[in-house]
């Protein structure tokens, strides 16, 4: 099996359980690896998420390390073949950064998302206009094609959250974000208008954090925390600048996140308080 040299992030979380199950069984590695009968650097790439995993290969593994319940063997199976799965991303790899096809890859599998946003609207809630003319702002030589392509891009991401199984998602934004004109007043209005819409949707839960809270203070940069179905998949943070990509998956760093957010939950408006603010720059934006 080749060797990957940018694991995606399911493929990280699976390496990290073997890794755990094998040291939880007292077992070394050379244990693990007469079990496969293999060369050491094979399980050595396993261990390190440099290379997926064969189904048997995965059986013979946990049947060494004493993993007998059905239902943990089954989730372990389905992380390991969803690890190299592709999706509808697929169809854009030569369109779009690696990186954000893996952050799209991460996002399709998430059950849950807390995303706090310091300056934009979320791309899960942006409308195609808006994504339009962001991109026109932060790439101005980008060619037609290429801004087309990544509205697009948005218009399948967006589905997640209306599949049989839709992603609960929780958003914090800045006040901010309201009275920045990205397109002009009419853009701007007409994304207002679908907040509002998307803030009555069942499994959106939408809040602004108003201008003057100190919490403001807090507002390092945008992050969004994944939380996924399968107990032995484990939280994921996000956060990203003109220049680099982070995820944290350590349990101490994904706690930093998770606190900040239930902060900063906890000082943005209720949700129809938060309306009530959307309307206002609704009605102000309409006035230019």
């Amino acid at each position: 099996m080749p060797i990957n040299t940018s694991p995606t992030i399911r493929q990280r979380q699976l390496a990290r359980i073997l890794r755990d199950l094998r040291v939880d069984a007292g077992l070394k590695h050379a244990d693990a690896v007469a079990a496969l009968n293999c060369a050491e650097s094979k399980m050595t790439r396993l261990e390190n998420a440099q290379s997926g995993i064969r189904l048997p290969d995965l059986r013979a593994l946990l049947d060494l390390y004493g993993v007998t319940d059905p239902t943990t063997r089954a989730q372990l199976e389905a992380l390991a073949k969803s690890a190299n799965q592709k999706g509808w991303w697929s169809r854009y790899s030569d369109a779009i950064a690696s990186a954000y096809a893996a952050y799209v890859t991460v996002e399709w599998d998430a059950s849950e998302i807390y995303n706090v946003e310091t300056h934009l609207v979320p791309g899960l809630l942006q409308i195609p206009d808006y994504t339009r003319a962001l991109i026109r702002l932060q790439a101005p030589d980008a060619s037609d094609e290429a801004v087309e392509t990544q509205v697009s891009v948005r218009a399948e991401r967006r589905k997640v959250l209306a599949r049989a199984n839709p992603l609960q998602l929780w958003v914090v934004l800045s006040e901010s974000i309201l009275y920045t004109q990205v397109g002009g007043p009419e853009i701007m209005e007409n994304q207002l208008r679908f907040l509002l819409n998307a803030s009555d949707e069942p499994n959106i839960e939408l809040q602004v954090l108003p201008r003057a809270d100190p919490m403001n203070s807090c507002l390092y940069g945008p992050f969004v925390i994944m939380s996924f179905p399968g107990q032995y998949e484990s939280d994921v943070v996000y956060t990203d600048s003109p220049t680099s990509t982070v995820y944290y998956e350590e349990s101490h760093d994904v706690e930093t996140y998770t606190t900040l957010f239930r902060r900063l939950n906890s000082a943005a408006s209720s949700v129809n308080d938060s309306r009530n603010l959307i309307r206002t720059a609704l009605t102000e934006m309409a006035r230019k």
